[in-house]
């Protein structure tokens, strides 16, 4: 890729966010076992990579309580959640300790040992494959082991600022 030599500033933190509302996206819990113990947190961060191998991606903030257990962990499963599991999504948005976190919903255990969530519209377990740091995230590639699907087809997003049932 030929990147033409110019210098721009960025865009102010404000204005950008209030852009990135606009991008609506699913609301996923990812969640590892690390030290024996169980952690998650709530993504909007996450995209499909390629389907040769099955690969997605999902970004997490450097300062989250979770990321020293993700940053030093083989496996994770990214749990995509319903129009009605938003308080799910609210948990585990950070002001909940790690340690209580999986007292909301009904969570059961992937190939890897992953927690996966019984009623998640789908749930996707993988294997880490590559880790890139980009300003105040990390970006993780994860090499798809596992899906399952839920029958029921919504999936809770999040556009503007709020939960939309879609």
């Amino acid at each position: 890729m030929n990147m033409v030599d110019h210098q721009f500033d960025s865009v102010d933190k404000t204005t950008f966010r209030n852009g990135m509302s606009r991008l609506g996206s699913a609301v996923s819990v990812v969640t590892t076992v690390f030290g024996g113990r169980r952690f998650g947190f709530t993504a909007s961060a996450v995209c499909s990579v390629s389907d040769t191998p099955a690969t997605l991606l999902v970004c997490i903030n450097r300062a989250s309580s979770s990321f020293p257990a993700f940053a030093n962990t083989r496996y994770f499963c990214v749990n995509t959640l319903l129009p009605e599991q938003e308080d799910i999504s609210n948990v585990f948005g950070g002001r909940t300790s790690a340690a209580d976190r999986f007292e909301s919903g009904e969570w059961g255990d992937g190939l890897t040992g992953v927690p996966l969530l019984a009623n998640a519209s789908v749930s996707f377990e993988c294997e880490l494959t590559t880790v890139i740091d980009e300003a105040t995230h990390r970006v993780f590639f994860g090499r798809v082991i596992q899906v399952r699907e839920n029958a029921e087809k919504a999936t809770l997003l999040y556009c503007m600022r709020r939960y939309l049932r879609g």
